[in-house]
């Protein structure tokens, strides 16, 4: 997984259910092989995810680290974490975190100001941290947003 080449997957692309983890697995995946870029494996989205599931982000890292794909490394998290959860809530909490927006001014605005700079500052479409993190992750490597 090299991040300098291309983006990671979306936060909205969902493994066992849950978004933001094939996401976080991608800069995790980076970050081992030294080639994550400006990602960051455990950042404050992924954080969302390990709280969620009560997983340790060192002890998962060390799981990635042996080369499991992803049903391996969802297989490992599912027998792991502090608070496992069925598959409704699972559910909720996913579509919670895709609709999800700024809920501060200090954050609206850094969405705002981060939308102009990649070339959007006109588009209506851009509220959520998911839609921020899908067209920067566009306009970062040669899209026009």
């Amino acid at each position: 997984m090299n991040l300098t080449q291309r983006p990671p997957r979306s936060p909205r692309v969902r493994l066992g259910g849950y978004v933001i983890l094939p996401r976080m697995l991608d800069k995790c995946r980076a970050e081992i092989a030294g080639t994550a870029g400006e990602y960051h494996y455990a950042c404050p989205m992924d954080q969302h995810f390990l709280g969620f599931t009560g997983t340790d982000p060192e002890a998962l890292k060390a799981e990635v680290a042996k080369g499991l794909g992803d049903g391996e490394v969802l297989a490992w998290i599912t027998a792991h974490a502090a608070h496992p959860r069925e598959p409704w809530e699972i559910a909720q909490w996913s579509a919670f975190r895709e609709a999800a927006v700024p809920s501060d001014n200090g954050s609206r605005a850094f969405i705002s100001e981060q939308a102009a700079a990649s070339g959007a500052a006109d588009r209506e479409d851009i509220a959520t941290w998911f839609d921020y993190l899908d067209i920067d992750d566009y306009a970062t490597f040669g899209g026009k947003a």
